[in-house]
């Protein structure tokens, strides 16, 4: 077998996803499921092979663990019957939607986990216009379904109209609350009903097959109910909309599932399913040097990828920074020599990992829709392309302008050297931006899109640094960069002038109205939100 074959086999075992959905919708739960089908976890929340240790899910962080959400993306990949996963578990709290926009920049496909009794709610419907707007396919999951929630063809007509794309039921629910037992499979026209094998969902739960038209069901169900459900399901095959792997590729048309994933109900079938129709890695296009766009092909193109993300500090023992990078073309081998574009500077990954929550594997291989995280000697920032070829960059990330603006201090000034280091590799994430004063040597300023930011910063410097902090909150209320000559640039008294660490220059207004007048005073410069 020739390389370029051998590499197209491995593409096509891949799929790589990120999961998005509101807080509280259930995708870490769905997630962690995933790991448990896959064989990677014993029981729910306990890793197989890790001499029993506790736990570990996609939250991998202390603050996590503590308050039950995800704030930071994280990246895991194993095997599920014969196919390699990479997912991508996303933060669902809308103040880390920055972190989340850049993770989906990574994904091929992503899964959109929806409350049965909430439907679709604001950050699903953010989350699904950055996938529409990047041409990601979106599955639904419809979770929940083993609690009192709203009906299906409800919910289905909500994504419609809400969401603006065409839904199609892959499988149809037996009973909702606490009369969910089941899902009818409209592809192999069988009933599928579960029975818990544990509590809380811990293991595999069992399931039952059975044709369309088993007596078995119809006793359990009884005659009149199975026919009532047989004719609602021919309803929904005549009126409801058409499905097609084109058109679900396209982004025209999200396969919607019914399931529960605290008990495993449905959870299997959906991850079967998932495996057949979400997409193996493919070309991504990136700009020349010259501006013009170019295709990278994932088997003809050597090597390449870039950073999406950094983390520091997920290993304690050695207190260093992680980069999470994509692959978007070629083999990668362990002490590849690649090039950093924006540094020009060859760097060799010579540390490379393989993600499972915290835990890390070294790995001496890797393909295209991979996700590698290598050790950060301070080489690697955010939307770096690094290939072996060069003369190309993956289009970049944007940042988007924070809205809250505080000064933080250590409470002790003898650990000043340990607050400097903390907050220069929180910087570096791009979870929090650091503002330095235009023209004058004042104290950083500290910027975020959402409050919950500065609450993770505090907790993550006592908790990784061992430096308790103070917060000074600060007037302003929203933020643009400014193009143009900083110089000729009138602001307003209450503004600010500032550079973020890229020496871009940035304006902080203490109302929408304080922006308004400064873009009407300025027309030479203009204001923009969100930069690349």
């Amino acid at each position: 077998m020739d390389k370029e074959t051998a590499l197209r086999q491995e593409i096509e075992k891949r799929r790589t996803f990120a999961i998005i959905s509101h807080p509280d919708a259930g995708k870490t739960t769905l997630t962690e499921k995933l790991l448990l089908y896959s064989g990677m976890l014993l029981t729910a929340g306990i890793v197989k092979g890790r001499k029993g240790r506790k736990a570990a899910t996609s939250d991998w962080m202390a603050m996590e663990q503590e308050r039950g959400i995800s704030i930071t993306s994280s990246a895991m990949q194993f095997t599920y019957k014969d196919t390699i996963i990479n997912v991508l578990d996303t933060p669902g709290h809308e103040d880390f939607s920055e972190d989340t926009y850049r993770t989906l920049t990574a994904a091929d496909c992503a899964i959109m986990v929806i409350d049965a009794s909430k439907g679709v709610e604001r950050q699903t419907r953010k989350l699904f216009e950055v996938c529409r707007l990047r041409k990601i396919p979106v599955l639904t999951f419809i979770n929940k379904m083993d609690m009192p929630g709203r009906e299906p063809l409800d919910l289905m007509n909500e994504v419609e109209n809400v969401l603006q794309i065409q839904s199609y039921a892959m499988n149809w629910p037996v009973g909702i609350g606490r009369d969910f037992q089941g899902v009818f499979d409209r592809s192999s026209q069988e009933w599928i009903f579960f029975t818990k094998t544990s509590h809380g969902g811990a293991q595999k739960a069992a399931e039952v097959r059975y044709p369309r038209d088993s007596q078995e069901v119809k006793d359990k169900l009884g005659a009149k109910e199975c026919e009532t459900f047989l004719e609602e399901l021919g309803l929904l095959d005549m009126a409801g909309n058409r499905f097609s792997e084109e058109a679900f590729l396209a982004g025209e048309v999200t396969p919607v599932f019914f399931a529960s994933a605290l008990t495993n109900f449905g959870v299997e079938p959906f991850f079967d399913a998932f495996i057949h129709l979400a997409p193996c890695p493919h070309g991504r296009l990136a700009n020349r040097l010259d501006g013009t766009e170019v295709e990278i092909d994932p088997v003809k193109t050597p090597f390449s990828g870039y950073v999406f993300k950094l983390q520091a500090n997920m290993d304690r023992r050695h207190r260093d920074s992680m980069a999470f990078i994509r692959i978007c073309s070629g083999r990668f081998e362990r002490d590849l020599v690649v090039k950093n574009h924006r540094l020009g500077k060859e760097v060799r990954l010579s540390r490379p990992h393989s993600m499972l929550a915290g835990e890390r594997t070294t790995l001496d291989f890797a393909y295209p829709g991979d996700i590698i995280g290598v050790i950060n000697p301070s080489l690697f920032a955010i939307g770096d392309t690094i290939s072996v070829s060069g003369g190309f960059n993956f289009k970049p990330l944007p940042q988007f302008q924070p809205e809250l603006f505080a000064k933080l201090y250590p409470k002790d000034v003898g650990k000043r050297k340990a607050f400097d280091k903390g907050v220069l590799q929180l910087a570096s994430e791009g979870a929090i931006q650091m503002l330095k004063p235009y023209g004058t040597e004042g104290e950083s300023i500290f910027a975020v899109v959402g409050q919950l930011q500065f609450e993770v910063m505090q907790y993550r410097l006592r908790d990784e640094y061992g430096v308790d902090t103070s917060l000074s909150v600060l007037p302003y209320q929203c933020s643009a960069w400014i193009l143009g000559d900083p110089k000729t640039f009138s602001k307003s008294t209450s503004s600010l002038m500032v550079h973020d660490r890229q020496n871009r220059l940035m304006g902080l207004f203490t109302s929408t109205w304080d922006k308004q007048y400064c873009m009407k005073q300025n027309p030479k410069h203009e204001l923009v939100d969100i930069v690349v």
